[in-house]
């Protein structure tokens, strides 16, 4: 996918983008001239990304930040701003989950994943718009999950936090809609995604923990993000076929997606290799603090480049003429 030339640079601050999907998103706006604020925790892996963004020609400004502190997403916006001028685009991306049955995570984690993967979102989302509203522009891009709309076994605290970010969002784009402002918000639903995330997630099952066939590498879902926020007036848009069949049959047959999932959720999200007791975990602290991990997992082998099911989200009206003119030639070729 290539992207039309923005007309004007923009402002764009892109949480948890140190590493994986945050990571291929600074890539993907390091263009135009864009001016980046890259958030996370790990001071490596933001070193790493803002040289890559640099190098294509974007100025940049790293701030080492925790989402789940208010405060903090606060700070990140008041010094974007001071640095920048007015934030036009923001994505948020940061996330930590553990995959584990639900009786084997704690309290403290539980809340820990609900704060850094929902209120997270929640935190930065309100110090944006507390600048956004005002002017009446703005754009936040919020990246999501399949997960939102079906929960996985094995990922009960993720999937909570997920289900509230999708009520939250929808609950809040209403009433930006009912105030006719121009701030837009809109959301990215994802499919497995080849990340570092597998390699340092807090993980009680046996076996390694993996992304759920099919896998498409980060620059998908980064290229699906960048197109969300130069047309934020979707309220989500999907990438991968999965996703989209997964929805349908949550919508039609939710029942016998709970049985399948009951069926095949464990095994898929774990190799057959056992995890191993030395494998890092960043639940409470970053792991790329001082050793970048990149963008990309260990999936590589197997992970999509592309999704096909994304260029259909994207062009819904020409993919609707497409099937009417079809549907109006079957019927006169009948009519014949």
């Amino acid at each position: 996918m290539t992207f039309r030339a923005h007309p004007n640079p923009r402002t764009v601050v892109i949480t948890g983008a140190s590493a994986g999907i945050g990571r291929a998103c600074a890539r993907a706006f390091a263009t135009d001239g864009n001016r980046l604020v890259l958030v996370a925790r790990g001071a490596g892996g933001l070193r790493a990304a803002a040289a890559e963004a640099e190098a294509a020609g974007s100025p940049v400004r790293t701030i080492p930040a925790d989402v789940a502190d208010p405060d903090a997403c606060e700070a990140v916006a008041t010094e974007a701003e001071a640095e920048f001028g007015p934030v036009d685009v923001w994505v948020n991306d940061a996330l930590v989950s553990v995959f584990a049955p639900f009786t084997e995570i704690s309290p403290a984690e539980y809340r820990r994943v609900t704060e850094v993967t929902y209120l997270g979102y929640v935190n930065a989302t309100r110090a944006a718009l507390r600048r956004m509203l005002p002017r009446d522009h703005g754009t936040v891009v919020q990246v999501g999950s399949v997960i939102a709309y079906r929960g996985v076994p094995l990922q009960t605290a993720y999937s909570g936090a997920e289900h509230a970010l999708q009520g939250w969002h929808e609950a809040l784009r209403r009433e930006l809609l009912a105030s006719g402002s121009g701030v837009r918000v809109t959301m990215v639903q994802l499919p497995a995604v080849n990340t570092p995330q597998f390699d340092w997630v807090l993980n009680r099952m046996r076996g390694r923990a993996r992304p759920v066939p099919p896998v498409h590498q980060p620059e998908v879902a980064a290229r699906a993000v960048r197109y969300a926020a130069d047309h934020p007036r979707r309220r989500e848009y999907w990438v991968g076929a999965r996703t989209a069949a997964t929805l349908a049959a949550n919508a039609v047959a939710p029942g016998l997606l709970d049985r399948c999932l009951a069926r095949t959720g464990f095994d898929a999200q774990q190799e057959d290799r056992p995890r191993r007791a030395d494998d890092p975990v960043n639940l409470w602290a970053p792991v790329d603090a001082v050793r970048d991990r990149g963008a990309r997992g260990r999936f590589g082998s197997e992970a999509r480049g592309r999704s096909v099911q994304l260029w259909a989200s994207q062009h819904h009206g020409l993919l609707a003429a497409g099937l009417l003119g079809t549907a109006a030639g079957a019927l006169a070729r009948g009519l014949r």
